[in-house]
């Protein structure tokens, strides 16, 4: 009795929390913007496993933050209703090519029109946090808001793992062409990142953590994933928070001491159009294939939300001497979980 006692309370907890997420990850960014201190001590943790490693990783308290929300993914994921997606797979395909093409598509478009923008400097920086967007996994947290939407969990694990897998191909892909629409540093980094640091990176803290959680699944049995799943969802955001608050203490405190409210602005239009159209992409293809609603749900939370925990540990790492590029990111995360919440109401 106590058992289920105890089960109903942490149930509510994770219902409350999930329920008010969105504000934590906001007060996560306020408190970053105001008190950088304790997020940057957290950002400077590094162990010195690293000198043992064949390539050279950085092995901080961020990464593996990171290393951890991938490996509880992979333990909560129920792959054995992948398997029928095998007989669909035109919608799965889909779902995959315009999770590459859409985002580039629209970051050509912007490069073409921060043409007129007066200051060539952050059309640079924007163009690079765009290129971070797009070029990362979809987010584990779109199989949360299918759930909640009655959507086709199979298809959302799918994309999740499938994206996920296939990083350290499509985001070098996705760095080398942003990277020919750049100029100056912002483009070397980007090819820099695209022929080395990624892969390395995509590797260590998102390929390997992802694949250990799926045998542990395995190992564990569905019975015991279930159990434990209220309590994997309560660490997940609480790690995701303190992810986001860590790396924005790099980028906010800047923008709080010295404003710049017009590239603020068209920063928010920017990421706010790219949001639009990636949700809007997931529900015109899934119109055109002839979906059904739990189909179009999570499609449109699969192609609206990516994983921007992974784009701000690597911004934080490999573009530290330009955090301006992380604004972009940060500002999608938030909205991408504002864009689902109003999905969520409409498809439900």
């Amino acid at each position: 009795m106590n058992m289920r006692a105890d089960s109903s309370k942490i149930q509510i907890i994770v219902s409350v929390i999930h329920h008010y997420f969105i504000y934590i990850i906001g007060v996560s960014y306020v408190a970053a913007a105001l008190w950088p201190a304790v997020g940057l001590k957290i950002r400077s943790v590094e162990f010195s496993p690293r000198d043992l490693l064949p390539v050279q990783l950085n092995v901080s308290l961020p990464t593996m933050m990171l290393a951890l929300l991938l490996f509880n993914a992979g333990f909560a994921a129920r792959t054995g209703d992948i398997k029928n997606l095998l007989n669909r797979p035109k919608l799965l395909a889909s779902g995959l090519a315009a999770n590459i093409v859409v985002p580039l598509a629209f970051i050509a478009a912007m490069s073409a029109t921060l043409t007129l923008w007066h200051n060539p400097q952050e059309v640079q920086q924007t163009l690079v946090g765009l290129a971070l967007i797009a070029s990362m996994p979809i987010a584990g947290a779109s199989t949360a808001w299918s759930q909640n939407a009655n959507g086709n969990l199979a298809l959302s694990l799918a994309l999740v793992l499938l994206t996920t897998l296939l990083s350290p191909i499509v985001t070098p892909f996705v760095f080398h062409g942003v990277g020919y629409m750049t100029i100056g540093d912002y483009s070397e980094d980007l090819h820099e990142l695209a022929s080395r640091g990624a892969f390395a990176f995509l590797g260590a803290w998102v390929i390997l953590p992802t694949v250990l959680g799926l045998a542990v699944n395995r190992l564990a049995g569905q019975a015991r994933v279930v159990a434990a799943s209220p309590y994997l969802k309560i660490a997940n955001m609480t790690v995701l928070a303190l992810l986001n608050y860590s790396n924005a203490a790099l980028a906010l405190p800047n923008v709080v001491a010295q404003p710049d409210l017009d590239f603020l602005g068209a920063i928010l239009a920017i990421v706010g159009g790219l949001c639009f159209v990636m949700f809007g992409a997931g529900y015109g293809l899934s119109r055109a294939l002839s979906a059904n609603r739990a189909d179009t749900a999570s499609m449109m939370f699969g192609l609206g939300m990516n994983n921007n925990g992974a784009a701000l540990v690597l911004a934080s790492m490999a573009l530290a001497e330009h955090p301006e590029v992380m604004l972009p990111v940060i500002f999608y995360n938030l909205i991408q979980h504002f864009a689902a919440s109003f999905v969520d109401r409409a498809v439900s």
